[in-house]
Protein backbone atom coordinates (compact mmCIF):
# COMPACT_ATOMS: atom_id res chain seq x y z
CA UNK A 1 0.00 0.00 0.00
CA UNK A 2 1.22 3.49 -1.14
CA UNK A 3 1.63 5.87 1.90
CA UNK A 4 -0.06 8.50 0.22
CA UNK A 5 -3.87 9.09 1.36
CA UNK A 6 -6.65 10.55 -0.42
CA UNK A 7 -8.62 13.04 2.39
CA UNK A 8 -12.08 13.47 0.00
CA UNK A 9 -13.66 16.27 1.53
CA UNK A 10 -17.73 18.32 1.28
CA UNK A 11 -16.28 21.17 3.04
CA UNK A 12 -20.02 22.63 3.16
CA UNK A 13 -21.11 19.05 5.00
CA UNK A 14 -22.70 19.57 8.61
CA UNK A 15 -22.51 23.04 8.30
CA UNK A 16 -18.99 23.37 7.81
CA UNK A 17 -18.18 20.95 9.76
CA UNK A 18 -16.51 18.67 6.74
CA UNK A 19 -13.81 21.58 6.59
CA UNK A 20 -12.73 21.78 10.38
CA UNK A 21 -13.14 17.47 10.30
CA UNK A 22 -10.46 17.40 8.09
CA UNK A 23 -8.07 18.73 9.79
CA UNK A 24 -7.55 16.32 13.04
CA UNK A 25 -7.99 13.57 9.82
CA UNK A 26 -4.73 14.66 8.30
CA UNK A 27 -2.93 14.82 11.38
CA UNK A 28 -3.50 11.75 12.89
CA UNK A 29 -2.25 9.88 9.30
CA UNK A 30 0.20 11.94 8.94
CA UNK A 31 1.08 10.62 12.78
CA UNK A 32 1.57 7.67 11.54
CA UNK A 33 3.78 8.26 8.79
CA UNK A 34 1.32 8.62 5.95
CA UNK A 35 1.52 11.66 3.69
CA UNK A 36 -1.83 13.13 2.50
CA UNK A 37 -3.23 14.70 -0.45
CA UNK A 38 -6.78 16.98 -0.47
CA UNK A 39 -9.57 16.54 -2.99
CA UNK A 40 -12.24 19.38 -3.35
CA UNK A 41 -14.35 19.31 -6.16
CA UNK A 42 -16.27 22.50 -7.82
CA UNK A 43 -19.30 20.60 -7.83
CA UNK A 44 -20.19 16.78 -7.63
CA UNK A 45 -18.81 15.43 -10.82
CA UNK A 46 -15.59 17.36 -10.69
CA UNK A 47 -15.16 15.99 -6.97
CA UNK A 48 -16.21 11.97 -8.20
CA UNK A 49 -13.40 12.77 -11.31
CA UNK A 50 -11.25 14.15 -8.43
CA UNK A 51 -11.68 10.63 -6.06
CA UNK A 52 -11.58 8.76 -9.61
CA UNK A 53 -8.26 9.91 -10.90
CA UNK A 54 -6.96 9.38 -7.17
CA UNK A 55 -8.01 5.83 -7.34
CA UNK A 56 -7.01 4.80 -10.80
CA UNK A 57 -3.62 6.84 -9.62
CA UNK A 58 -2.71 4.12 -7.10
CA UNK A 59 -3.99 6.14 -3.70
CA UNK A 60 -3.20 4.08 -0.75
CA UNK A 61 -6.97 5.12 0.15
CA UNK A 62 -9.73 7.31 -0.37
CA UNK A 63 -11.25 8.76 2.89
CA UNK A 64 -14.45 10.62 2.46
CA UNK A 65 -15.23 13.45 4.95
CA UNK A 66 -19.03 14.71 5.03
CA UNK A 67 -22.21 13.29 5.12
CA UNK A 68 -23.97 10.07 3.32
CA UNK A 69 -23.73 12.13 0.15
CA UNK A 70 -20.06 12.52 0.14
CA UNK A 71 -19.80 8.36 1.28
CA UNK A 72 -22.40 7.84 -1.23
CA UNK A 73 -19.95 9.93 -4.14
CA UNK A 74 -16.58 8.17 -3.21
CA UNK A 75 -18.75 4.78 -3.14
CA UNK A 76 -18.98 5.40 -6.73
CA UNK A 77 -14.94 5.82 -7.28
CA UNK A 78 -14.21 2.87 -5.05
CA UNK A 79 -16.54 0.04 -5.40
CA UNK A 80 -15.11 -2.82 -7.39
CA UNK A 81 -11.81 -1.89 -6.69
CA UNK A 82 -9.01 -2.77 -4.10
CA UNK A 83 -8.60 0.44 -2.77
CA UNK A 84 -9.50 0.76 0.68
CA UNK A 85 -12.64 3.65 2.00
CA UNK A 86 -12.41 5.29 4.91
CA UNK A 87 -15.18 7.45 6.29
CA UNK A 88 -14.91 10.59 8.74
CA UNK A 89 -18.79 10.79 9.12
CA UNK A 90 -19.54 14.42 10.07
CA UNK A 91 -22.75 15.50 7.78
CA UNK A 92 -26.55 15.45 8.87
CA UNK A 93 -27.51 11.06 8.32
CA UNK A 94 -24.14 9.46 8.49
CA UNK A 95 -26.16 5.92 7.60
CA UNK A 96 -23.00 4.44 6.33
CA UNK A 97 -20.80 5.32 8.92
CA UNK A 98 -23.51 3.48 11.59
CA UNK A 99 -23.99 0.87 9.47
CA UNK A 100 -19.76 0.30 10.02
CA UNK A 101 -20.01 0.82 13.49
CA UNK A 102 -17.64 3.81 12.98
CA UNK A 103 -18.40 7.34 15.20
CA UNK A 104 -20.38 9.64 13.84
CA UNK A 105 -19.74 13.75 14.46
CA UNK A 106 -16.83 13.07 16.37
CA UNK A 107 -14.01 13.94 13.78
CA UNK A 108 -11.07 13.16 15.80
CA UNK A 109 -12.42 9.83 16.88
CA UNK A 110 -13.18 9.09 13.38
CA UNK A 111 -10.04 9.83 12.08
CA UNK A 112 -8.18 7.81 14.38
CA UNK A 113 -10.26 4.73 13.59
CA UNK A 114 -8.93 5.42 10.18
CA UNK A 115 -5.52 6.23 10.79
CA UNK A 116 -4.93 3.23 13.17
CA UNK A 117 -6.95 1.00 10.89
CA UNK A 118 -4.62 2.04 7.95
CA UNK A 119 -1.46 1.56 9.54
CA UNK A 120 -2.44 -2.07 10.93
CA UNK A 121 -3.77 -3.20 7.76
CA UNK A 122 -7.61 -3.97 9.29
CA UNK A 123 -10.20 -3.79 6.58
CA UNK A 124 -12.72 -5.26 5.84
CA UNK A 125 -14.98 -6.70 2.34
CA UNK A 126 -18.53 -5.68 2.57
CA UNK A 127 -21.57 -5.86 0.06
CA UNK A 128 -22.95 -2.94 -1.96
CA UNK A 129 -26.43 -2.39 -3.96
CA UNK A 130 -26.28 -1.84 -7.64
CA UNK A 131 -28.68 0.12 -9.75
CA UNK A 132 -27.21 0.47 -13.23
CA UNK A 133 -24.19 1.78 -12.79
CA UNK A 134 -25.04 3.38 -9.32
CA UNK A 135 -23.94 1.72 -6.35
CA UNK A 136 -25.31 1.99 -3.06
CA UNK A 137 -23.98 1.24 0.68
CA UNK A 138 -27.55 1.93 2.59
CA UNK A 139 -31.22 1.64 1.43
CA UNK A 140 -32.59 2.02 -1.75
CA UNK A 141 -36.20 4.11 -0.25
CA UNK A 142 -39.61 4.02 -2.69
CA UNK A 143 -43.24 5.31 -2.00
CA UNK A 144 -43.49 7.38 1.21
CA UNK A 145 -40.37 7.64 2.34
CA UNK A 146 -38.75 8.88 -0.60
CA UNK A 147 -41.09 11.27 -0.76
CA UNK A 148 -40.21 12.28 2.66
CA UNK A 149 -36.41 12.13 1.25
CA UNK A 150 -36.74 14.63 -1.28
CA UNK A 151 -38.64 17.05 1.26
CA UNK A 152 -35.98 16.19 3.83
CA UNK A 153 -33.24 16.96 1.68
CA UNK A 154 -34.75 20.30 0.56
CA UNK A 155 -35.26 21.23 4.40
CA UNK A 156 -32.22 23.38 5.97
CA UNK A 157 -33.91 23.68 9.26
CA UNK A 158 -34.01 21.90 11.66
CA UNK A 159 -30.87 19.47 11.27
CA UNK A 160 -30.47 16.12 11.55
CA UNK A 161 -33.19 13.25 11.55
CA UNK A 162 -35.99 15.66 13.08
CA UNK A 163 -36.06 17.06 10.21
CA UNK A 164 -37.16 13.88 8.50
CA UNK A 165 -39.95 13.68 11.09
CA UNK A 166 -40.97 17.11 10.01
CA UNK A 167 -40.98 15.79 6.19
CA UNK A 168 -42.97 12.84 7.44
CA UNK A 169 -46.06 15.23 8.95
CA UNK A 170 -45.88 17.50 5.85
CA UNK A 171 -45.85 14.21 3.57
CA UNK A 172 -49.01 12.64 5.28
CA UNK A 173 -51.35 15.32 3.91
CA UNK A 174 -51.15 13.86 0.56
CA UNK A 175 -50.53 10.45 1.51
CA UNK A 176 -52.07 7.62 -0.51
CA UNK A 177 -50.58 4.12 -1.22
CA UNK A 178 -49.78 2.69 -4.87
CA UNK A 179 -50.05 -0.77 -6.37
CA UNK A 180 -46.75 -2.26 -6.55
CA UNK A 181 -45.12 -4.67 -8.33
CA UNK A 182 -42.14 -6.84 -6.46
CA UNK A 183 -39.83 -9.29 -8.15
CA UNK A 184 -37.40 -11.15 -6.24
CA UNK A 185 -34.53 -13.06 -7.38
CA UNK A 186 -36.37 -13.09 -10.76
CA UNK A 187 -39.17 -15.19 -9.92
CA UNK A 188 -41.12 -14.48 -6.80
CA UNK A 189 -43.52 -11.64 -7.67
CA UNK A 190 -45.79 -9.89 -5.02
CA UNK A 191 -48.40 -7.35 -6.15
CA UNK A 192 -49.32 -5.43 -3.26
CA UNK A 193 -51.16 -1.95 -2.61
CA UNK A 194 -48.17 -0.60 -0.85
CA UNK A 195 -47.35 2.65 1.34
CA UNK A 196 -43.44 1.61 0.68
CA UNK A 197 -40.91 -0.42 0.21
CA UNK A 198 -37.36 -0.01 1.43
CA UNK A 199 -34.42 -2.26 0.32
CA UNK A 200 -31.55 -2.13 2.60
CA UNK A 201 -27.81 -3.59 1.84
CA UNK A 202 -27.14 -1.72 5.65
CA UNK A 203 -30.21 -1.12 7.94
CA UNK A 204 -30.96 2.39 8.68
CA UNK A 205 -31.69 5.77 7.01
CA UNK A 206 -32.33 9.47 7.72
CA UNK A 207 -30.44 9.73 10.47
CA UNK A 208 -30.49 6.69 12.30
CA UNK A 209 -33.81 5.15 11.29
CA UNK A 210 -33.75 1.59 10.99
CA UNK A 211 -35.95 0.89 8.29
CA UNK A 212 -34.39 -2.78 7.39
CA UNK A 213 -32.69 -3.19 10.74
CA UNK A 214 -32.42 -6.65 10.03
CA UNK A 215 -29.90 -5.89 6.93
CA UNK A 216 -26.26 -7.49 7.21
CA UNK A 217 -23.35 -5.73 5.08
CA UNK A 218 -21.81 -9.34 4.52
CA UNK A 219 -24.53 -11.90 3.80
CA UNK A 220 -24.80 -11.08 0.11
CA UNK A 221 -28.48 -10.57 0.23
CA UNK A 222 -30.96 -7.83 0.54
CA UNK A 223 -33.74 -7.08 3.22
CA UNK A 224 -36.82 -5.58 1.69
CA UNK A 225 -39.15 -3.67 4.24
CA UNK A 226 -42.76 -3.40 2.45
CA UNK A 227 -45.35 -1.38 4.15
CA UNK A 228 -48.70 -2.59 3.01
CA UNK A 229 -51.25 -0.38 2.80
CA UNK A 230 -52.77 1.36 5.84
CA UNK A 231 -54.28 4.32 6.75
CA UNK A 232 -52.82 8.02 7.83
CA UNK A 233 -53.10 7.08 11.22
CA UNK A 234 -51.62 3.78 10.98
CA UNK A 235 -48.73 5.67 9.16
CA UNK A 236 -48.30 8.09 11.73
CA UNK A 237 -48.32 5.53 14.30
CA UNK A 238 -45.62 2.95 13.11
CA UNK A 239 -43.07 5.38 10.93
CA UNK A 240 -41.64 6.63 14.24
CA UNK A 241 -41.16 3.04 15.71
CA UNK A 242 -38.13 2.80 12.80
CA UNK A 243 -35.80 4.48 15.60
CA UNK A 244 -36.29 1.24 17.87
CA UNK A 245 -36.88 -1.28 14.82
CA UNK A 246 -39.66 -1.90 16.42
CA UNK A 247 -41.70 -1.37 13.23
CA UNK A 248 -40.84 -4.81 11.93
CA UNK A 249 -43.51 -6.52 14.85
CA UNK A 250 -46.50 -4.59 12.98
CA UNK A 251 -48.87 -7.01 10.98
CA UNK A 252 -48.68 -4.18 8.09
CA UNK A 253 -45.10 -4.43 7.96
CA UNK A 254 -43.62 -7.40 5.51
CA UNK A 255 -39.33 -8.26 5.52
CA UNK A 256 -37.85 -10.90 2.59
CA UNK A 257 -34.72 -11.20 1.44
CA UNK A 258 -33.19 -11.44 -1.56
CA UNK A 259 -29.99 -11.23 -4.12
CA UNK A 260 -31.96 -8.95 -6.70
CA UNK A 261 -35.35 -7.08 -6.74
CA UNK A 262 -37.09 -5.53 -8.80
CA UNK A 263 -39.90 -2.31 -8.16
CA UNK A 264 -42.31 -1.30 -10.22
CA UNK A 265 -44.99 1.28 -9.23
CA UNK A 266 -46.51 4.61 -10.69
CA UNK A 267 -45.38 7.71 -10.39
CA UNK A 268 -42.62 6.63 -7.76
CA UNK A 269 -39.26 8.09 -7.40
CA UNK A 270 -36.09 5.92 -5.80
CA UNK A 271 -33.44 6.91 -3.65
CA UNK A 272 -30.45 5.39 -2.64
CA UNK A 273 -27.79 6.66 0.26
CA UNK A 274 -30.61 9.97 -0.12
CA UNK A 275 -29.60 10.53 -3.61
CA UNK A 276 -32.01 10.29 -6.24
CA UNK A 277 -32.15 7.54 -8.80
CA UNK A 278 -34.59 8.47 -10.84
CA UNK A 279 -38.09 6.86 -11.47
CA UNK A 280 -39.76 3.28 -10.96
CA UNK A 281 -39.55 0.73 -12.38
CA UNK A 282 -35.66 -0.46 -10.93
CA UNK A 283 -33.83 -3.15 -10.59
CA UNK A 284 -31.28 -3.66 -7.72
CA UNK A 285 -28.70 -6.29 -7.14
CA UNK A 286 -26.90 -6.94 -3.94
CA UNK A 287 -22.64 -7.35 -5.35
CA UNK A 288 -21.04 -9.16 -2.32
CA UNK A 289 -17.84 -8.33 -1.28
CA UNK A 290 -17.86 -4.65 -3.52
CA UNK A 291 -15.69 -2.31 -1.98
CA UNK A 292 -12.96 -2.75 1.28
CA UNK A 293 -14.04 -0.39 3.83
CA UNK A 294 -11.08 0.52 6.76
CA UNK A 295 -12.92 -1.22 9.88
CA UNK A 296 -12.86 -0.33 13.80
Amino acid sequence: MTSEITLFVNPTAGRGRGAQAAQPAASALRHRGFSVRTVIGEDAPDALRRAREAVEGGTGALIAVGGDGMASLALQAVAGTRTPLGVIAVGTGNDFARALGLPVREAAAAGEVVAEALKGGRTRDIDLGRVGGTWFGTVLASGFDSRVNDRGNRMRWPTGRFKYDLAMVAELAAFRPVPYRITLDGGDVHEIEATLVAVGNGPSYGGGMRICAGADLSDGLFDITVVGECSRTTLLTVFPRVYKSTHLDHPKVTVYRAATVELAAPRVTGYADGEPLGALPLRAECVPGAVRVLAV
